[in-house]
């Protein structure tokens, strides 16, 4: 990698390995998938995820991310439109019917693949702090020197996203392994759908209640 100008290729790998592994709004919606639909939904919403982590990578690679870290009214913006859609999904879990189906966003409830799809990458792609994480985290391991400092930061993201990726899936294996043990009985399926709307609405809060 060194003629990337990329630094200690290793230690990024661990790092974001463990970074991936922290629990956030990612993790909590392929565990409400996967719980409640199998592992194909899990797969599905991993993708999403994956796929708002790749759009994450570009934007801070060609600068454009840059604007939430120097502009205060883009970066409030973003991070209240993330904030609200983290709480719509987390209210329409905690309020919905047990047992609805169609548009339910509940894990008791059977939407289709594609939505699912949908909102992994809204979930992902909504959440400022995921930008300005890679603008943060990813230039500590190039070269100031680096002729190719975009080429470099994307290839560096797309490893992370991998890993990412290797973890979401495992995440959804797990779950739905784990669900498939319990029978998904009603009692269950209702705890996993408080428990995962809760856990939307604390993020949401979270991120809309956090300093610029």
């Amino acid at each position: 990698m060194e003629i990337l100008g990329i630094n200690n290729l290793w230690l990024f790998i661990v790092s974001g390995f463990i970074l991936n592994v922290l629990p956030g709004p990612d993790s909590i919606y392929i565990i409400g998938r996967s719980a409640s639909q199998g592992f194909r939904a899990g797969s599905v919403a991993a993708l999403g995820i994956g796929s708002g982590t790749v759009v994450h990578v570009l934007m801070a690679a060609f600068g454009l991310s840059a604007l939430l870290a120097t502009s205060a009214m883009a970066f409030s913006v973003v991070k209240i439109v993330g904030a609200l859609y983290l709480l719509y999904i987390g209210l329409s879990m905690l309020l919905c019917r047990f047992g609805e189906q169609a548009d339910s966003v509940s894990p008791s409830g059977c939407i289709p693949l594609g939505k699912i799809y949908r909102q992994g990458f809204l979930t992902n792609i909504l959440n400022p702090k995921v930008a300005l994480f890679f603008l943060a985290f990813v230039p500590q391991f190039i070269d100031p020197a680096a002729q190719y400092k975009a080429l470099s930061f994307i290839v560096l993201g797309f490893i992370f996203n991998i890993n990412g990726m290797i973890w979401c899936h495992f995440l959804a294996w797990m779950s739905a392994v784990t669900s498939r043990r319990m029978k998904q009985s009603e009692a269950m399926k209702k705890w996993l759908g408080r428990l995962g709307g809760t856990l939307f609405v604390y993020f949401g809060l979270r991120i809309g209640l956090s300093d610029n």
